[in-house]
């Protein structure tokens, strides 16, 4: 009852260092005893005891696991850090060589064609809308649908990514998705049309294992770049989608069909189907699920251990800062979805504009995708490295805030030249959030990255149900004045994220491992000369007792 904070830290550090050097000699001795016996040693009992032999062999595979270690590739195209596991310290765009840049190119080329399904008949909605008689309310209830069937499968993903790894799973989601995109043509109601687009909206679930994939390919110097090249990358499909299936194939379809523009567009989504079915054959074939190789074969060889599925979502779950992300990701990524489905519709009706030239401007917002999303999660990473967490976290709550003005000067913009001016920089920050956004992520628990992967990249779904329900029930320039405000507010919340052994945002969180190593000497010097007299010595201490690691 009389030890204070500092005596026990005293007592703790000195046991662990004992314990340390105690193993070590112990680990010593037992190589002797196994290759060289001691003088006057029973040497016929020791080669023939098969317990204790066992034992030693045992006892050195596991302190030396590397020596009996598999993998798949003897060599690396990409320089690699081995204590990350095989991870590589850099990013070759032009080389597609395995398991890294494989993985890589394959990670945002899946979550492009996925986009390409997903939002397929996004630029077309206002030709639907007319050849099948809906109101507003049901269109609106078809793209809240098509946002909505990918929420519980990121959810579900992520922990089935820490136990089976990206590769199958991005496989089958692209053939799930890629069905119901080519039975598009077949709709004939409102019903069909919000059923439809909630089956094929699941393989905006491929999201999930892009960024896991990347995150267990890329150090975590670089992870922040990755993961936003990948993502934003995978996002431009929904502006490829604008111009390609809306300003390029359905003209093209309607000349293949005399200007019968409801056949072009009931066929015109067959095309990125096809492409979804190639995709999801190539990927489980040619592709690698980490540097060591794929996670079956690894658990063969003993290199995996079991991972358990809700274990690992129960923790992600539990964890305060996932869904504080989970939060700010709401407000970029589900920005960006709600965009895909409002912006074609929107110009249309505010500036009275044809299918074709609304599509293509809409497009615009996706293109972005280009270069802002990987530029915000290598600003994420330069920040990282001068300021470590805390310069994450101030550059996620700057490009939020901007983002969230940019909205209500989008809303308020009279203009199409204005409106568009806008609309440019308004995407620029709504990406540079998303890539910053996964630049925190794998940071958070990165034993089990994909569940939490999972649950914040849900948060982006979330959000866009709930913008879309703005859309559904206001006029334009509310529901934009509404959305902008919140995201204004999410630019906060970087405040409250607090990630074990790094800065927060204002406040310091953990002790540095320099003061941690220099109190851990002191401790054993303490005790080693002191004794137990350092006990009473220190009974005064007024050090808060709350500040113990």
């Amino acid at each position: 009852g009389d030890l204070s904070t500092k005596n026990i830290r005293i007592l703790v550090s000195s046991a662990i260092r004992q314990q340390q050097q105690a193993a070590a000699i112990m680990s010593e001795q037992q190589v002797v005893q196994k290759d060289v016996p001691l003088e006057g040693a029973n040497t016929d009992t020791m080669e023939t005891d098969p317990i204790e032999h066992e034992f030693i062999e045992t006892d050195l595979e596991l302190a030396n696991p590397q020596s009996q270690s598999w993998k798949k590739f003897d060599t690396y195209p990409l320089p690699v850090d081995e204590s990350q596991n095989d991870r590589a310290s850099t990013i070759k765009l032009c080389s597609f060589a395995r398991p890294h840049m494989r993985a890589f190119h394959y990670a945002w080329w899946c979550y492009h064609v996925a986009f390409l399904m997903w939002f397929s008949i996004s630029p077309l909605l206002s030709e639907v809308q007319e050849d099948l008689g809906l109101t507003k309310e049901q269109i609106w209830s078809s793209s809240i649908s098509a946002v909505s069937g990918t929420i519980v499968m990121r959810f579900i993903l992520g922990p089935f990514c820490d136990k089976y790894g990206p590769r199958i799973p991005m496989g089958i989601i692209l053939l799930v998705s890629a069905i119901p995109t080519a039975m598009t043509g077949l709709v004939q109601n409102a019903a069909g049309l919000t059923i439809l687009r909630f089956f094929i909206g699941i393989g905006g679930s491929t999201f999930v294992m892009a960024q896991y994939w990347t995150s267990t390919m890329f150090t975590k110097e670089w992870v922040g770049t990755a993961n936003a090249m990948v993502g934003g990358w995978g996002n431009l499909g929904g502006g490829v989608t604008q111009l390609l299936v809306g300003s390029v194939l359905f003209p093209l379809f309607k000349d293949i069909y005399n200007g019968d523009s409801e056949k072009a567009w009931r066929t015109v989504c067959i095309f990125p189907a096809t492409l979804g079915l190639i995709t999801a054959f190539c990927v489980v074939k040619y592709t690698d699920d980490s540097p060591k190789g794929n996670y079956s074969k690894l658990k063969k060889q003993k290199q995996m251990g079991h991972v358990s599925v809700v274990k690992s979502f129960r923790e992600g779950a539990a964890n305060i800062n996932t869904w504080l992300l989970f939060i700010q990701y709401a407000c970029c990524f589900g920005v960006e979805i709600t965009m895909n489905n409002a912006a074609a519709l929107y110009f249309k009706e505010e500036f009275d504009l044809s299918t074709e030239s609304a599509a293509a401007i809409a497009s615009i917002f996706g293109w972005m995708n280009l270069f802002a999303r990987g530029l915000g999660g290598f600003i994420s990473d330069k920040s990282n490295l001068r300021w470590g967490m805390r310069g994450r976290l101030a550059w996620q709550s700057f490009v939020l805030l901007m983002e969230g003005m940019m909205v209500i000067i989008f809303a308020n913009s009279s203009s199409l030249s204005s409106s568009i001016a806008v609309l440019v920089f308004f995407s620029i920050f709504v990406q540079a959030a998303e890539g910053s956004t996964y630049g925190i992520v794998p940071y958070v628990n990165p034993a089990i990255t994909g569940s939490i992967s999972g649950i914040i990249g849900a948060g982006g779904n979330v959000g866009a149900v709930v913008f879309g329900l703005f859309f559904r029930q206001m006029s334009s320039k509310q529901a934009f004045t509404c959305m902008g405000g919140l995201i204004v507010a999410s630019s906060i919340v970087s405040i409250f994220v607090f990630i074990p052994g790094q800065t927060g945002l204002i406040w310091r969180t953990e002790l540095d491992d320099s003061t941690d190593e220099i109190q851990t000497e002191k401790a054993v010097d303490t005790s080693d000369e002191e004794g137990a007299g350092s006990l009473s010595a220190s009974e005064g201490s007024t050090e808060d007792p709350d500040d113990f690691s």
